[in-house]
This record gives structure tokens, sequence and C-alpha cells, in this order.
């Protein structure tokens, strides 16, 4: 079975992290979550979830996983301001590993100015920036590009951005 580093902070969208993370579990894959400091808590941003870090991001290599998960929410928007989650997120986009955005989760993918070419969705109000990063936006509930990146608009699209991000771990 996979494992999914997951890369969160505060302020993260609640069931755009608990809803992926609990399709994953219960299909036996393995979540690790990933923030500045391994033990701290992180809350979302709706105060329905808090999430223990598993892992440091000065603790860990893309090379140990073999996906990535990019929850919404401002979580996003806050990681891509330290250099070493941008760069994270830009080796699996380089290694073609599979990765996980949806709604704001892009943000991570901009910055890493990995999207150009890449057909995507996310969040409206990032369409623009995903357009300026190269992306093929599409407004649909869930897009998949090249057996490798899944993307989804918002928490209503979790379902079918759970089976296109299982099916593409099978």
């Amino acid at each position: 079975m996979a494992k999914v580093a997951t890369l969160i902070t505060d302020m993260f969208e609640d069931v755009e992290f608990t809803g992926p993370r609990d399709a994953l579990v219960d299909a036996g894959h393995d979540v690790v979550t990933i923030e500045k400091k391994a033990g701290n808590t992180v809350e979302g941003k709706q105060g329905e979830a808090k999430v223990n870090i598993d892992q440091s991001i000065d603790d860990v290599s893309p090379e140990d996983f073999d996906a990535l998960l990019l929850p919404g929410g401002f979580s996003p928007d806050l990681l891509r301001e330290d250099e070493r989650f941008v760069s994270f997120a830009k080796a699996f986009m380089d290694a073609k590993k599979p990765v996980f955005a949806i709604c704001h989760g892009p943000q991570l993918l901009i910055t890493a100015k990995t999207l150009e070419g890449r057909d995507a969705t996310g969040y409206k109000s990032i369409k623009v920036d995903m357009e300026y990063a190269g992306a093929k936006y599409a407004d649909k509930e869930v897009v998949v590009c090249q057996n490798q990146l899944v993307t989804s608009r918002q928490p209503d699209d979790i379902p079918a951005f759970n089976r296109e991000m299982l099916n593409l771990l099978k």
C-alpha cells in the first residue's frame, strides 16, 4: 500500500483533509502529516478537526513517500511562504509521483511552477492564478492529468476526488 505525505498547517479546510485521509486509510494506505514541527497540533479553519503532526518537513524526503496530498483552506497559502514545502511538492511533480490537490491545494503547485501544460482544477478564486501558471483550467468536480495529478474544486467534490485518488493508487 502507498505511503502518502500530507503537507498541512493551521487553517486547512477540515473536510478536505479528513475526507481524503479517511478514504486513504480505509483503503489500507498510510497517511503521514508533515508541518514545520513534529508533534504540533494544527486546527482546521472550521474548528472541526485537529491534526497531530507526524513529521517535521526537515526530517522527511520526497523519496520516502509514494504520493502527496494537498488539502485546501488557507493551509496551502501559508505553507507556500516556506521554500521547504514548495520544494517538497515540486519533487513529487518532477518525479511524476501521484499528487492529490483539492480546492486551494494547487497554490503550492503554482508556487512550485509545476502546472504548466497540465489539465487541472481548483477553487474558483485561484482559477486565474492557475491559468497564469500555465494550467489548462477546467471547471469540473475532478480532473485527472497524465495519470499523476488529481485536482478538485471544493468540499462537494470530495467523493469524486477520493474515487480518482484511490484509482490512481491501485
